[in-house]
């Protein structure tokens, strides 16, 4: 019986562990925002997509990762889940006006770093 216990907690204690944080959870929100705000374009698989577009696409993409409890950092989203796709491999790009197109990443990486510092 001891034994059972012993494994439930483990199972459990492990399924709280690997849930996202909620410090990750505010950074990603933060990083959808301003997706949303920038007036970007966003390319994926060789389309572009509008601002709103591509937060819709990317929320999406959080959700799924959640879900699956592969998110443990801001960071680890954005590799996971918001630089390439996941069904051709391609590099996803962030284009802003005036400026020449940038991978998402890059894009993003800038983003949440000016966010940490305010």
């Amino acid at each position: 019986m001891k034994a059972w216990i012993l494994i439930g907690a483990l199972l459990f204690g492990s399924h709280a562990i690997a849930a996202t944080p909620a410090a990750t959870r505010t950074e990603v929100t933060q990083l959808m925002a301003a997706v949303d705000k920038s007036g970007c374009k966003f390319s994926r698989n060789g389309s572009w997509y509008s601002a709103a577009e591509a937060r819709a696409h990317l929320q999406k993409k959080f959700d799924y990762l959640d879900k699956k409890d592969m998110l443990t950092t801001t960071e680890s989203f954005i590799e996971k889940g918001a630089s390439t796709s996941s069904m051709s491999g391609k590099p996803y790009e962030m284009q802003c006006p005036g400026k020449p197109a940038v991978s998402s990443a890059a894009w993003l990486t800038a983003e949440l770093t000016r966010l940490r510092q305010k």
